[in-house]
């Protein structure tokens, strides 16, 4: 059950939420974008449960809070494949897995069962 879990040491990571991402920008991207600010521990890219396509967002984790602060400085506006990034201190940590996702997909109650548009 290990798959997707955070480092066991993020309890003292700094995380930053990039937004604006391209749905190709890999995490491999993010990290060697952002290892020039510091020790990066973690990139994560949300994926839509259903699609697996990128949600535009990701979560880049540093182990030294002044290094996020740097990153967040230099990479707030710039350009990476095309897209004018917005990066900001993430106000939340990384969702428990078994919440993710749940938001964008089918409504869980109201499915195509068909009886509310009988009358």
């Amino acid at each position: 059950m290990s798959y997707g879990r955070p480092p066991p040491d993020v309890e003292g990571m700094t995380s930053l939420k990039v937004d604006n991402l391209t749905y190709r920008t890999s995490p491999e991207t993010l990290r060697r974008v952002f290892e020039k600010y510091g020790r990066v521990g973690d990139v994560y890219i949300p994926r839509d449960r259903y699609t697996k396509e990128s949600r535009g967002f990701a979560f880049v984790r540093f182990h030294d809070k002044r290094d996020a602060e740097d990153a967040m400085d230099a990479m707030d506006g710039a350009v990476l494949d095309g897209r004018e990034l917005r990066v900001q201190m993430a106000r939340y940590g990384r969702p428990p897995e078994s919440h993710h996702g749940r938001r964008g997909g089918p409504p869980r109650r109201y499915g195509s069962s068909g009886r509310r548009s009988r009358r």
